[in-house]
This record gives structure tokens, C-alpha cells and sequence, in this order.
């Protein structure tokens, strides 16, 4: 089962949190293309298995720069490992200006959201004014 069943669903778009000393977003760009994996939160993988092919992505780098910095698709998502679903993503671009939790905190679009109130949430679901507002577009 290569796509989820939310097949016919509009593209929606989502923060993928990265620790940069691991992953970071420049190596995504140099890949082009990853699995993205190493993921346990039980919400967290809810939202991966959620992901169908060209959902769009935001990069947000934790550790010390806390800041939403790039672009990613969602190429293919496998979801028939419940525990362990496997999403491709290919590299987008790199925001014209990243985005730090301290603005993002201070803008009122994302009062409600997961980002804000769940922090160690490493897969979070956007809405469309959230994904502008980080995007710039």
C-alpha cells in the first residue's frame, strides 16, 4: 500500500522538525530525495501515515537554530508499517528568510497549533495561512 486512504483529499501541508547536527535541511538539498524516518511520537507518526504524495513540507531545524528553513514535497508515503511508515520527501527550497520559534510564537496564526502547544512534536500538521506565513507565499 503505497499511498494512504486519504487519496482523494486536497494537498496539505506540514512541518517536518530535523535536528541539523543529524539532518540537517542543506543535507535534504544536497540529496534531493530521503525516507523520512526516526520517528516514535504516537501523534507524530499519525500525521506521517496521514501524508499522501504531494503534500507540501516545511523544514524547521531544532538545537540551536530553532528556525523554519526550507521547503520539501511529499513524494510517496508507505504506511503498511504502522510503526515505522516510510515517506519520501524531495528537497524544495530554502525560505528567502527562516522563521524563529520566537516569531512564530508571537504571531497569532499559530496560537492553536500543535507547533506551539505540542513543542516536541516532530511532525505537525499546518493550515493554509500557517504555511504562508512561514513560507512567505
Amino acid at each position: 500500500m503505497m499511498e494512504s486512504a486519504n487519496a482523494d483529499r486536497e494537498i496539505a501541508p506540514y512541518l517536518l522538525k530535523t535536528e541539523p547536527s543529524e539532518y540537517s535541511f542543506a543535507d535534504l538539498q544536497r540529496d534531493k530525495e530521503t525516507i523520512w524516518d526516526g520517528v516514535s511520537n504516537p501523534v507524530a507518526l499519525k500525521n506521517l501515515r496521514g501524508m499522501k504524495s504531494g503534500d507540501r513540507l516545511v523544514i524547521y531545524e531544532t538545537g540551536s537554530v530553532k528556525s523554519a528553513v526550507g521547503t520539501a514535497t511529499v513524494v510517496s508515503v508507505d504506511a503498511s508499517d504502522t510503526k515505522n511508515p516510510r515517506v519520501k520527501i524531495k528537497s524544495g527550497k530554502a525560505l528567502t528568510t527562516s522563521v524563529n520559534l520566537a516569531a512564530i510564537k508571537a504571531n497569532k496564526v499559530f496560537s492553536d497549533s500543535a507547533l506551539v502547544r505540542q513543542g516536541r512534536l516532530s511532525v505537525v500538521p499546518l493550515n493554509e495561512e500557517q504555511y504562508r506565513e512561514l513560507t512567505g507565499g
